[in-house]
């Protein structure tokens, strides 16, 4: 069953950050990234986590690749199950096909 509402992952790396008691700049050298690159990451609710950064925040911070991309692939669909029924209100299914054969 789906979290109603995970954490947004650049919410965790700016946690991550604070409690680690380093500043934005220095975590951004660290990862080997911009300043602004990683600020936009922990700061805008749309701004997600690149299969590259994960790579990098996994060196950097520990966890894994993978484990970064479904936390960051999980919050992505807790945002849009939100806006699901807007999305698909005017679509138009196929009906179903009565051909068996594939």
């Amino acid at each position: 069953m789906p979290m109603h509402s995970p954490s947004r992952p650049g919410d965790m790396v700016g946690r991550f950050i604070v409690d680690l008691g380093d500043t934005i700049s220095g975590a951004a050298r660290r990862l080997g990234v911009s300043r602004p690159v990683l600020a936009r990451l922990i700061h805008e609710d749309n701004a997600a986590i690149t299969p590259e950064m994960a790579v990098r925040i996994a060196a950097v911070f520990g966890s894994t690749a993978d484990h970064w991309l479904r936390m960051q692939a999980g919050y992505d669909a807790s945002q849009i199950r939100k806006r699901a029924a807007a999305i698909t209100k005017d679509l138009k299914p196929y009906p179903e096909s009565t051909d068996t054969a594939a």
